[in-house]
């Protein structure tokens, strides 16, 4: 991540990651170091038992994954992915801490924790990321 780190232009380059932009997740934060990322939890978020969806927690770990690793000049792709969930969501929102554990010349490393208004850890992530070459 060299010059990026306008918080505008990174929420207008991610504008197109639709699945993420259309199920209410926002970038809230973003420097060379972290990045925070928000959902407002709704009931298309819910599972049959009530619960947040298991996708949903991955899906804005996931976006908070992308908008640290990423931006115009750089593509860093996901080569594996954990993540553990540890609470369910007790409040209204939840939010994914990125930051980088390993930020190399061909590789990352970036945990991200998720937690919920209530400062409840709901699940923690870990994604190993490959920098792809640009031409």
């Amino acid at each position: 991540m060299n010059e990026k780190k306008s918080i505008e232009k990174a929420r207008e380059y991610f504008s197109c990651d639709r699945f993420a932009t259309e199920n209410g997740i926002t970038l809230d934060e973003l420097d060379e170091a972290h990045s925070l990322c928000s959902v407002t939890l709704e009931q298309g978020h819910k599972n049959a038992f009530g619960g947040v969806m298991g996708g949903a927690i991955f899906t804005l770990a996931d976006f908070a994954f992308a908008t640290l690793t990423n931006d115009e000049k750089n593509v860093t792709v996901a080569q594996t992915v954990s993540i553990n969930f540890l609470s369910p969501a007790k409040g209204k929102k939840l939010f994914a801490k990125a930051t980088y554990r390993k930020n190399g010349r061909s590789t990352c490393v970036v945990n991200v924790d998720i937690f919920d208004d209530m400062q409840r850890d709901v699940a923690v992530f870990t994604g190993t990321g490959f920098k792809l070459k640009r031409d």
